[in-house]
């Protein structure tokens, strides 16, 4: 079973595709809850998920439609310089939670809980938990796992967080897991099945899943009564994520094969870049329509 390229911040200078039209917004609601992500499930509407990492590219995911953020720990490999999201802390979290959330107005916000900051179980869980509600502003939270994790979930969402659960491949476990594999095949297909559900009996309210074989994705979305989003998983799941990045083309380095690119933002930032230097080591910038008379 072969390795897949890192799936975060790994965008690569593929040819930009056609943008697409913005989500109608004549069928969006004022503030998208989690109960308007059940009620699109029950209504067969699709929906889109990007990560969002700070103030301006929020407020401009907002403004277009994206009905759901997520202040994804992938801000570990595409902010923070992180070889893999596994240093990411709580703090480096909230303080990219704050930014995403007060730059906000209708987009449901989903704060990651990063490694070690709940695998020690409920308690610790609830405590992260309630700190990116409470301090980051966040309307809810993902942490990844499968049945292992459900009893953190349960603890969560009774103490009021409203919990988004992350099952087959789990960055977090890439050590554990033998590095990107897509997960689910064969054998371990009634196992992730297993999982997911488990996740949904423990009262989350959506299921990401991550690199999984499409069927297997598909059924896993008939099965549940929450939205499953998917992420390397194929079409047949009720939503879909991407690391904004890699979405816009601004990595370098391989492109995941699940990831499509809707612009290419390095060659664009690149181009920019080398005309200001340009015209700085030339003494075209500034001209006097940037200065200031006495």
């Amino acid at each position: 079973m072969s390795e897949e390229p890192a799936p975060y911040g790994a965008a690569a200078g593929a040819p930009a595709a056609d943008p697409a039209p913005p989500s109608p917004g004549p069928l969006a609601p004022r503030v998208v809850r989690t109960t308007t992500l059940r009620r699109w499930k029950e209504e067969g509407r699709r929906w889109a998920m990007l990560t969002a990492y700070d103030a301006m590219t929020a407020s401009l995911f907002d403004e277009v439609g994206v009905p759901v953020l997520l202040v994804g720990d992938s801000a570990g490999t595409t902010v923070l310089g992180h070889a893999t999201t596994i240093p990411v802390t709580v703090e480096d979290m909230l303080v990219l939670t704050r930014a995403v959330a007060r730059a906000t107005a209708r987009a449901l916000v989903v704060a990651d809980l990063p490694f070690g900051s709940y695998q020690q179980g409920p308690a610790q869980a609830v405590a992260t938990g309630v700190q990116m509600l409470k301090e980051g502003g966040a309307a809810a939270v993902k942490l990844e796992g499968g049945s292992a994790v459900a009893p953190s979930v349960r603890a969560l969402v009774d103490a009021g967080v409203p919990v988004m659960g992350h099952t087959g491949f789990t960055p977090q476990s890439e050590h554990a897991l033998g590095g990107y594999r897509v997960q689910g095949r064969g054998e371990g297909a009634e196992q992730l099945a297993a999982d997911a559900r488990a996740l949904q009996d423990a009262g989350a309210f959506a299921v990401v899943l991550e690199m999984v074989p499409a069927p297997l994705a598909e059924r896993v979305a008939r099965e549940l009564d929450v939205p499953v989003v998917g992420i390397g998983a194929g079409p047949g799941t009720d939503a879909q994520v991407l690391v904004w990045t890699d979405m816009a083309g601004l990595g370098g380095g391989r492109t995941p094969r699940f990831v499509k690119q809707y612009a290419d933002l390095r060659g664009e930032l690149a181009r920019a870049a080398r005309a200001y230097v340009a015209d700085v080591e030339t003494g075209g910038f500034p001209g006097p329509e940037h200065s200031f008379d006495a």
